[in-house]
């Protein structure tokens, strides 16, 4: 897999792609008419509104050129049916020390959200799944100390 690339959903990606066409046409005229009205207020100083624009410009501009260099790298994965775990597999583990079961898909760190079963392959426990097959045992280090898991299925 390659470390550069950022795996994205088809939806993701769509998504993503909107919302940078929203910041360069919409946000950024907004930005500049924020700007400019924001100088007509005079001294640039001690002009909070100005400062505060400058400042919605920085991040505005951060944000597409972070978008922008995001979407040229990304790589659409689509689900994963198979015998071991990679990007897009939906996995069922249980934790060995109390049989507690889980179920994580595996995506790219922009998708990552543990509250709906999303967990990012450059996480420490996404990493560790990657390759293993069904009933693999495997053993992840947490801040808490390590934990041990059984791959229950792949989906």
């Amino acid at each position: 897999m390659d470390e550069k690339a950022e795996y994205l959903t088809q939806e993701k990606f769509d998504a993503l792609s909107k919302e940078l066409e929203d910041l360069k046409t919409i946000k950024r005229k907004e930005v500049a008419e924020n700007l400019e009205y924001a100088k007509s207020l005079g001294d640039l100083s001690e002009n909070a509104e100005y400062h505060e624009a400058r400042e919605t410009q920085a991040n505005t501009e951060e944000r597409i050129a972070r978008l922008e260099t995001m979407l040229k790298s990304a790589v659409i994965m689509s689900a994963h049916h198979g015998n071991t775990v990679s990007i897009g597999s939906v996995v069922h583990l249980e934790k060995q020390k109390d049989k507690s079961k889980v179920k994580y898909q595996i995506v790219g760190s922009e998708e990552a959200n543990v509250s709906e079963g999303k967990l990012s392959i450059h996480s420490p426990l996404g990493a560790a799944m990657i390759g293993k097959k069904k009933n693999d045992l495997f053993q992840v280090h947490t801040p808490g100390g390590k934990v041990d898991y059984k791959v229950i299925s792949i989906e």
